[in-house]
């Protein structure tokens, strides 16, 4: 490769880092404190309750904006690898500040969308989503064991308590 096409390279690449929009946007919510155990434990009863009522078995994590885990429950039968999946989509959730859907949709686009995959930690793998109170992000919740769909459907059915 010639070093002008090595430049060439280099700066089409600047161009497309730097200048081009971000395939997912982060939500604008500052970080707050952590929710309580006591908090993290009743999230985690209706996304298993959603689990049972449709038949699927799945684990649930709930993270501090840390990334910590704070709470864990992982239903009978639900494939060993969902425990560290709930925890990883739970982690990506909160340390990225948006629903790890968004960078699965971004990793899917292919393109810069493909940056996805450089990120430290991150599960690009529905599921996972913040814990916003007041405004602020407390806390994630990921949800692992089925269908990328159905274990947002669970999340989701816990994140709804808190409306």
């Amino acid at each position: 490769m010639s070093s002008r096409t090595l430049l060439t390279s280099v700066v089409a690449l600047s161009f497309a880092f730097t200048l081009l929009p971000c395939a997912f946007a982060q939500m604008p919510n500052p970080y707050g404190p952590p929710i309580s155990v006591e908090i993290a434990k009743k999230l985690a009863r209706p996304a298993i309750a959603e689990a049972v009522k449709n038949h699927l078995t799945v684990a649930v994590a709930i993270v501090d904006p840390n990334g910590a885990l704070m709470y864990y429950e992982k239903m009978d039968n639900t494939q060993l690898a969902s425990a560290d999946a709930a925890i990883d989509k739970a982690r990506t959730s909160a340390l990225y500040k948006r629903p790890s859907k968004a960078l699965q949709d971004a990793l899917a686009k292919g393109g810069d969308g493909l940056r996805v995959l450089a990120l430290r930690g991150a599960t690009a793998i529905e599921g996972g989503f913040p814990i916003v109170l007041d405004g602020k992000i407390v806390g994630a919740i990921g949800v692992s064991g089925d269908a990328s769909a159905h274990d947002s459907q669970c999340a989701e059915a816990a994140l709804a308590t808190l409306k």
